[in-house]
């Protein structure tokens, strides 16, 4: 049996990894940004363990983390939480592009560098969900696209650098899925959402646990998901 830490447990990707890994038996520590949502959390998924931290705050997030009990052992951090803001370069304020970087690429490289040491030692695994925006850059997409460009810089970097440690780091590139965060995309674009015409989160998750469960001899490092559909 495993320990993971997920953020964004909540909805979505992050929710379905959870629910599958829980399945398994696995320990579940899960990062919640309140402790309302901690609580929320801890009744969804019972046996579970939580930390409160806040992605959109990541220089606060080792005195927020320091004051509670932390996993002693980790086998995987699962970046999987995410903010997007549609909007064009000339419209959108520094608020937006501030706010997007923290949570999407601050905070993932704070938590790593965090519990770096704990994966050191157990020779984990670093897993960020990151999206087709991570790979091509759209109109109106930039603060997103920027943000998930950098998180594949992060991914590549750490992975030359743990490599030696026996850390594995894999970057998993979703397309449209059928979430809570892409419906408000929808929303954002004035389009109608159908739900059907995107991808499972199911099936990201299915993802992610393949590149978890990968015997130590190979490493997943970039994985795509589209839609079959």
């Amino acid at each position: 049996m495993g320990t993971h830490l997920i953020t964004g447990a909540g909805s979505g990707i992050g929710a379905a990894v959870a629910e599958r890994l829980a399945e398994r038996g696995e320990q579940l520590w899960l990062l919640a940004r309140d402790a309302k949502r901690a609580a929320q959390l801890r009744e969804r998924f019972p046996g579970s363990n939580t930390l409160i931290g806040d992605l959109g705050t990541p220089d606060r997030l080792s005195w927020a983390l320091g004051q509670q009990t932390q996993p002693v052992e980790l086998d995987s951090l699962l970046h999987i939480a995410g903010v997007v803001q549609l909007g064009t370069v000339g419209d959108l304020t520094t608020k937006v592009w501030n706010e997007t970087l923290a949570v999407n690429l601050i905070a993932p490289a704070e938590l790593t560098r965090l519990f770096l040491p704990t994966l050191r030692v157990s020779r984990g695994q670093v897993v960020f969900v990151n999206s087709g925006s991570g790979l091509a850059a759209h109109p109106e997409w930039g603060p997103y696209a920027a943000s998930k460009h950098g998180l594949r810089a992060l991914a590549d970097a750490l992975r030359g650098e743990e490599h030696g440690n026996g850390v594995r780091v894999t970057s998993v590139y979703p397309g449209r899925t059928a979430t809570a965060m892409q419906q408000r995309v929808r929303s954002q674009e004035g389009l109608a959402y159908d739900a059907d015409a995107y991808i499972a989160p199911e099936s990201v998750a299915a993802a992610v646990l393949t590149a978890l469960d990968l015997p130590r001899d190979a490493e997943i490092t970039d994985l795509t998901v589209r839609p079959g559909r």
